[in-house]
């Protein structure tokens, strides 16, 4: 790690083990309830007294569930693009510490929050979440913290970390080689599906979007029938997972599968990637590999249960183990009907993006991920562009988009795109390129959208000209 990395983590540890009482304010996704349970742990093994509050965007509705009393203000996952808001609401710079990864945004009349944040530091962090740079806080408070770089890689893979290159990369790949140092994790190269610990494994290539597989996506009983060719499955009604597989048959599912893709004209780059397994986990387990467990932890957020998450990430195994399962299969169930939604109702296609609003038929938490599930089946070479009623904010529209990698390497950033379209529309935006939203004031849904596709024309036209 560069010195100035070491210096602002140093100077982190210091700032947590030296308060009082801490408010730990973070978001509701997988990285944001990782990152929370990493720092809740920390504080407790300190003993020093926390208050987590969860918000799904830090926003002037959500200012107020901040309390406003003498503790360290930790905003993990989120408050460095929001710092204009923390100096509208008088926070101080003495009182706060940010831990991010998003891109930030300067107070405009100069308040400097202090802050340990991914985009500061080079290409060797751009590919970290907010966890891992918490997890690298924690460590540093007390080395036997090591334990909590489990949670480090779940926020990782869970923000996306490892989707462009197939594995993490950077800093994020040596929070990894740290836990599997330690019998923490275990790293497996293998197919990029989902479900490689709990669904069938005829179901996990046939989900496969990214990449599509010929002639297998999309058809479970073709995949099946594939995986009985191969020599993996022994008949089509028979049922195994990918983490049931020996080293050998691994080999040979990988090079059948590659052998499907050439025998297509299809690239086999995007088919294999790194796998994050936890052996301390039992197997056909949700928290078995970090992906799923990701899912998990995404689940009790989008239907407002992230503290649920929390102690799932803490160990409880029991009563909220349980309640965590049930909202999985229901979210699951819910973007599974969205996907469907969308589908049947299809998209108003413009030149640059592809659109649809849901009104209020589903929840504003869940409608980008419905959107990235339907997006490989409408056209996957423009980004899609959901809007959504708020329940508890009549007069404001929620707005998701999502795209692909290839998409994002012909020069889209969505991040972009939707923080400046809704600034201009007295809204807010924020994310990643390949996954974003925005809430803005309800009536200006069509030249929001207009906005948007000129932004995503601008961002490829530079590239088109150099093709």
């Amino acid at each position: 790690m560069s010195s100035e990395v070491i210096h602002d983590i140093s100077s982190a540890a210091d700032i947590i083990s030296e308060s009082d009482a801490v408010t730990l304010v973070s978001h509701i996704d997988a990285d944001g309830i990782a990152s929370a349970s990493i720092m809740l742990q920390t504080l407790k093994r300190e003993h020093i007294p926390v208050n987590p509050v969860f918000i799904r965007q830090l926003e002037p509705m959500t200012i107020p569930h901040i309390p406003r009393d003498s503790s360290l203000k930790l905003f993990t996952d989120l408050g460095s693009g929001q710092q204009h808001l923390l100096e509208d609401a008088g926070f101080t710079s003495d009182e706060v510490l940010i831990l991010d990864h998003h891109i930030p945004q300067p107070a405009e009349n100069g308040t400097e929050y202090r802050q340990v944040n991914t985009q500061f530091y080079g290409d060797e962090y751009q590919k970290c979440s907010a966890a891992g740079i918490c997890y690298l806080v924690s460590r540093k408070i007390n080395e036997n913290n090591i334990d909590l770089s489990k949670l480090g890689v779940v926020g990782n893979v869970g923000d996306m970390m490892a989707r462009e290159a197939g594995k993490l990369c950077g800093i994020a790949h040596w929070i990894a080689e740290d836990a599997e140092k330690n019998g923490i994790l275990q790293i497996r190269f293998g197919i990029n599906c989902y479900g490689l610990s709990t669904r069938a494994l005829h179901l996990s290539i046939s989900n496969s979007d990214d990449p599509v597989i010929p002639g297998i996506s999309g058809k479970p009983a073709a995949a099946a029938a594939f995986l009985v060719r191969a020599g993996i499955y022994p008949s089509e009604s028979s049922v195994r997972i990918f983490e049931e597989l020996n080293d050998d048959e691994v080999r040979k599912l990988s090079s059948s599968l590659a052998e499907q893709m050439i025998a297509n004209g299809e690239s086999t780059e995007r088919l294999f990637a790194e796998q994050y397994f936890f052996p301390d986990e039992p197997e056909k387990s949700p928290l078995r590999n970090a992906s799923e467990y990701a899912t998990m932890l995404n689940a009790c957020g989008r239907w407002q249960k992230p503290a649920v998450g929390a102690a799932v990430c803490e160990g409880d195994r029991g009563v909220r183990y349980c309640e965590a399962e049930h909202m999985l299969r229901h979210h699951r169930s819910i973007i599974r009907e969205l996907c469907e939604y969308i589908l049947d109702t299809g998209v108003d296609e413009l030149s640059a993006i592809q659109t649809i609003h849901t009104g209020d038929r589903y929840p504003d938490t869940v409608v980008g991920i419905g959107a990235g599930m339907a997006l490989s089946k409408l056209n996957p070479a423009k980004p899609i562009l959901v809007l959504c009623t708020v329940s508890d904010a009549p007069d404001q529209v929620k707005v998701s988009m999502r795209t692909n990698e290839r998409t994002v390497r012909r020069g889209v950033n969505l991040q972009e795109a939707l923080c400046i379209s809704a600034a201009e529309f007295n809204g807010a935006g924020g994310g990643h390129n390949i996954a974003a939203g925005a809430y803005i004031p309800k009536g200006c849904e069509n030249d929001f959208i207009r906005r948007v596709n000129e932004l995503i024309e601008e961002q490829v036209a530079p590239r088109a000209k150099n093709c």
